[in-house]
């Protein structure tokens, strides 16, 4: 499933997916993988991806549409 979440909030802070990677230490391709729905990140990634963005897991990573 798509990481819309992940890709409105990398875009509200006017940020490419390059800088984020660089932010937490992945590389751009990890980055387009979690928006595209290909990669599920660790808890760790989540958490610094978070934190860079200002947001927490909920807002990015829960998909509320799911029971």
């Amino acid at each position: 499933m798509k990481n819309l979440k992940l890709k409105a909030a990398r875009a509200s802070f006017d940020m490419s997916q390059q800088e984020l990677a660089d932010r937490v230490g992945v590389s751009r391709q990890t980055i387009n993988a979690i928006e595209k729905g290909d990669y599920n990140p660790t808890i760790n990634l989540c958490i610094a991806i978070c934190k860079a963005l200002n947001k927490t897991l909920d807002e990015i990573f829960w998909d509320s549409s799911t029971p």
